[in-house]
């Protein structure tokens, strides 16, 4: 089979299914009125495709079906979830904002693998503390900030908060930092588990119910409640919110209890009374964790056995109130019957825990709440997770689920196969951090090379598939080179192929990739980047761009055959009007040219117009002399084509034949004498370009060359 790897088996890196799947069916609106002629799928940036529905050519007349669609639409069709139910701009957002995060980490790791003198308990302690930190810095990126209310006093039938913005994407990143990552939180397991069930239960499943859309239910229907106890969805709602752990809520659940009535307490004495014991019972609940924010209730122990002390204390002051004799005279049967039943939670009854719960993940917090509250082990665990699925079955499993179950299991290949499948490419690039600081068998096999992946590991090759997801979008792309780069191997030569298809056409998008480039010593990509903005530019008519970026990148060849393509343009006579033509583009050039040959000449020839120009216009003598010093070096100079001599010389006549004084030597003069001999013999060869100058310019530059030398010999005696 084309890109399978490998067979299912031991040796995989994540076990191939071969259980035929549903398939998945996507709705595609088109618009497109039927029928469809023909329909064609291409691939778009990240997890979209392109699909363009075409209509049959039209064989009406001209002027019939105008009120029809022309040619058809393109849609675009997302693949998937694979984001953890968050958009796509706020995706960008956790893209770019993961990278510090993720920068500092493995900066740390290359800077910690240089020292070879740390120990492997104190080098495990310090690697626990950055990843945690790198977590926690992660954790607060996928917080989405909720509204504050705006009601100052809090109103007492607002028993839960509504989550309008619960992310799931943050939810499995908790859940994967709860068992991999904060090794102290293992100790108080299940109030960590209790705090993210609390926020996250209307993320567990989208088809079951819940106790927190069972709460929300609840919180509706109060208001249209005369007397709240007589209710039979009151006690369930307790019984639940007690199931789980939410003490809070059940507390506010008591306290609307009617034999808290003014009205009512002088005849509801007894009732009243009961209600407040088993309120007192939760409200001083034994909770093993370092400490309870101050929304929370219950007794805080930190150390394991003032916890088991205060445990046993306390479970015997609710089998004494279970046994006592004042329900016998509690008049009200539902609030007994409710009550009896919050007690027995309380104990741990399984029946009483398997009824209050919905669904498996609720029951086997509250096993760890109320019967197994000292469980070690994530094998321990696994038991009690599939004995709490026997008793409470889902139909289906969401994300959430399966990544609980493979965390469970210690299978690093389910988790990650999870988050690929679920939250996408980011969950996986980041979240392998996690998974390898929890178990030296996740390290070794996402850390080890494998030859049939180009010898680089699963965790670079994650880091690469996720870099070109970012490469794909126009706005993320710049940032995919922080995970090239961590791949030495393949990473480079696909950050280099990732530079070069960047378009060149904005200065700002070419100035991005060169800091790139540069970032990461590459300094051969630099030069080439400016190469082919330099060409791109110059071919597209904007040749002072293109002259400027072949000046950063000292390309002389190309800068060269740029001054041949210049002479062209000029013409071959020089003209005044050819020359003002292009002066701004020689001005350009300024002293940059170096040696580039053409391109020199151009710059000097410049400078001797301007010199003849404030000659013919009768000003100093000094311009007269430097315009003469000027011709000569041009004349004496290599980077000269020979073919521009003779326009030069007829257009310095007036120089030669300066009244007041001989402008050029005697050495000076035979010098241009010769190069005129020279170019007499050059017309004989094949391939002489001939400048289009008058016919008498060879004669009249002879004369005046033959005058400046008799005056030079003379001035010179």
């Amino acid at each position: 089979m084309p890109g399978r790897l490998s067979d299912p088996g031991a040796d995989t890196i994540v076990p191939i299914s071969l259980e035929s799947r549903q398939p998945v069916v996507l709705s595609l609106r088109h618009g497109v009125s039927a029928p469809v002629f023909r329909v064609y799928i291409s691939w778009s940036r990240g997890s979209l495709l392109h699909v363009a529905c075409l209509r049959p050519p039209s064989l009406e007349p001209d002027g019939a079906g105008d009120d029809e669609e022309e040619g058809g639409k393109v849609v675009e069709v997302r693949l998937g979830t694979g984001d953890g139910g968050i958009s796509e701009a706020q995706m960008r957002r956790i893209a770019y904002g993961s990278v510090p995060p993720f920068v500092e980490l493995q900066s740390w790791k290359n800077s910690l693998a240089s020292l070879s003198m740390m120990s492997s308990s104190s080098f495990r302690t310090e690697k626990w503390q950055y990843i945690l930190e790198y977590s926690r810095k992660v954790n607060e990126l996928l917080k989405t900030h909720q509204i504050p209310p705006d009601n100052v006093i809090e109103d007492p039938r607002i028993i839960v908060k509504l989550l309008k913005e619960t992310s799931s994407l943050r939810a499995a990143w908790e859940l994967m930092e709860i068992f991999f990552i904060d090794k102290q939180s293992l100790s108080w397991l299940p109030e960590r588990l209790v705090d993210w069930l609390e926020e996250y239960d209307s993320l567990v499943t989208r088809t079951d119910l819940t106790v927190y859309s069972k709460l929300v239910a609840m919180q509706k229907k109060l208001v249209d409640f005369k007397v709240i106890e007589d209710n039979p969805d009151y006690w369930e709602a307790v019984s639940s919110a007690l199931a789980v752990g939410w003490l809070d809520t059940v507390a506010k659940l008591l306290r609307l209890h009617g034999s808290y009535q003014l009205d009512q307490l002088d005849d509801r004495e007894t009732e009243n009374g009961l209600v407040e014991a088993v309120a007192v019972l939760i409200l001083t609940m034994p909770r093993l964790c370092p400490d309870l924010s101050s929304e929370k209730i219950g007794q805080c122990y930190d150390t394991k056995p003032d916890f088991i002390k205060a445990w046993e204390k306390w479970r015997g002051q609710v089998s004494k109130l279970e046994r006592s004799a004042y329900w016998v005279q509690c008049s009200h049967h539902q609030t007994r019957e409710g009550l009896q039943k919050l007690l027995k939670i309380l104990l741990g009854n399984i029946s009483n825990l398997t009824s209050a719960t919905c669904h498996w993940m609720e029951l086997l917090i509250s096993h760890l709440l109320y019967t197994r509250p000292f469980i070690m082990g994530l094998e321990g665990l696994n038991n009690l997770a599939q004995k709490c699925q026997q008793l409470k079955p889902t139909a289906e499993y969401n994300g959430l689920m399966s990544l609980l179950m493979g965390i469970l299991q210690e299978s690093p290949e389910a988790v990650l196969a999870e988050c690929s499948r679920t939250y996408g490419p980011w969950m996986v690039a980041h979240g392998t951090e996690l998974l390898a600081a929890g178990s030296d068998y996740a390290d070794i096999q996402l850390h080890e090379e494998r030859y049939n992946l180009g010898s680089i590991s699963i965790e670079e090759l994650h880091w690469l598939v996720y870099a070109q997801v970012l490469s794909s979008h126009p706005l993320t792309w710049q940032i995919a080179s922080t995970y090239l780069a961590q791949c030495p191997k393949q990473g480079l030569g696909l950050l280099e192929f990732l530079l070069y298809k960047q378009p060149l056409q904005h200065h700002q998008g070419i100035f991005k990739n060169l800091d790139l480039s540069r970032s990461y010593d590459l300094d051969n990509i630099s030069a080439s980047i400016m190469k082919i903005a330099g060409m791109h530019h110059w071919k597209h008519g904007r040749k002072g761009f293109g002259i400027y970026w072949l000046q950063l990148a000292r390309d002389e060849v190309r800068l060269n055959r740029i001054a041949q393509q210049l002479f062209e343009f000029i013409g071959r006579s020089l003209s005044d009007d050819s020359f003002q033509q292009w002066e701004g583009l020689i001005e350009l050039l300024g002293t940059r040219v170096g040696s580039s040959g053409g391109l020199e000449f151009l710059h000097k020839y410049r400078d001797l117009k301007r010199l003849l120009k404030q000659v013919e216009d009768g000003r100093a003598v000094n311009a007269a002399r430097l315009a003469a010093e000027s011709l000569v070096q041009l004349m004496k100079s290599p980077s000269t084509p020979q073919q521009f001599w003779l326009p030069l010389l007829y257009d310095s006549v007036s120089l030669l034949n300066w009244k007041a004084q001989p402008l050029l030597r005697v050495s000076e003069t035979n010098l241009l004498l010769n190069k005129l001999q020279d170019l007499s013999m050059a017309k004989m060869c094949p391939g002489f370009v001939d400048s289009n100058l008058p016919s008498h310019a060879l004669s009249s530059v002879r004369l005046a060359l033959a005058k400046n030398l008799g005056r030079a010999i003379l001035e010179e005696c």
